[in-house]
This record gives C-alpha cells, sequence and structure tokens, in this order.
C-alpha cells in the first residue's frame, strides 16, 4: 500500500516509527528502549507500544520534520488508541480503517514469507477485538484489503485526504465481526 501512495502522489511518505527490539528491521529507525523512554519523558511521542517482542514509538519531531519537508506522512497504527494518540498533532489527519478477513491475513503472511504467521494471526485478533471494543470511533474511511487493489485504496485515500474527509461513526461491526 505505501508503494502505491508514493506512486500515487511523491509526497506521501511512509512514517518509519522508532522501534526497539528484535524482529524486522526494514521501515523503522531503530533506536533502543531508554531512548523511546527518554523521549516519553519530555513529552516527544505521540504514541508507544509494544508487539512481537518490541517497543515502537511515534514522535513528534519526526512528524514535524516529515511536514516541514512538505511531504505527507502515512502511519501505520495497529490500536485505536494509537490512530486517537496521534490526533493530538495540530495537522489534518485522515483517519482510515483498513481490513482484510482472517484468511487473507494468513494468505499475505505465507506469500511474504512470515515466520511469524501465528503471533501476526493472534494480533489480528487483537486488533478485530479493539475494534469492536470500540465501534463508535469515528473514522474517515473504511476500505475492505481484500476487495479493493492497493492503487484503488490509495486513490480513495487521497481522494478522502484532498477534500479533507472528517472522521466520522461507522459501523464497523459488520466488517470485523
Amino acid at each position: 500500500m505505501s508503494a502505491e501512495f508514493s506512486r500515487l502522489r511523491p509526497a506521501f511518505t511512509l512514517f518509519q516509527r522508532l522501534k526497539a527490539g528484535p524482529g524486522r528491521s526494514t521501515s523503522y529507525r531503530l533506536t533502543t528502549a531508554e531512548h523511546i523512554e527518554n523521549l516519553a519523558r519530555s513529552g516527544e511521542l505521540l504514541y508507544r507500544n509494544a508487539r512481537y517482542g518490541a517497543e515502537y514509538a511515534i514522535d513528534r519531531g519526526e512528524v514535524s520534520a516529515l511536514l516541514a519537508a512538505g511531504r505527507i506522512p502515512v502511519l501505520h497504527m495497529g490500536q485505536v488508541a494509537g490512530a486517537r494518540a496521534v490526533e493530538v498533532f495540530p495537522t489534518h489527519w485522515v483517519k482510515v480503517l483498513l481490513w482484510c478477513p482472517e484468511e487473507t491475513t494468513r494468505a499475505r503472511c505465507s506469500r511474504r514469507g512470515d515466520k511469524d504467521v501465528d503471533a501476526r494471526l493472534k494480533v489480528w485478533h487483537e486488533t478485530r477485538q479493539d475494534l469492536l471494543n470500540h465501534a463508535g470511533e469515528p473514522w474517515s474511511l473504511v476500505i475492505r484489503t481484500d476487495q479493493v487493489t492497493a492503487a484503488q485504496a490509495a486513490q480513495s485515500i487521497d481522494k478522502a485526504r484532498a477534500a479533507g474527509v472528517a472522521a466520522q461513526v461507522r459501523d464497523i461491526r459488520g466488517l470485523v465481526g
């Protein structure tokens, strides 16, 4: 999806979260848990979370730097709390819920060669429950990624961004239920 954003509009930039811990290193800014804690203490974090035995963080400084450079940061979030937390940053966010069924997630993980498919499916279930627990959460757009191409999803998101679509409560229970 991120590659489609960049093809569509070069200003779109995948936000590289800070990461401390094991696992994938691509698309992250690797750091230490101590650095993340120091940023948290100084009020520089918009959000932090732990998954897959690692700690992740979204820092104000990097979001500011991207915006100052004329970039459009694309943040991948896996928790409703994270999507809420970044909204305090003063910019117009387009809050998009991307979803696919468990079977699609399993197939995508297998095609990518993920070695931690069971852990990823556990997170899929945790995310599903999080969404159901926050079914009244407002979203600018809701997209089933198994029903549209990545290019179509990117175009829809870009149109919503250009139109300044505000987040609104949408019935997602049938989507994730």
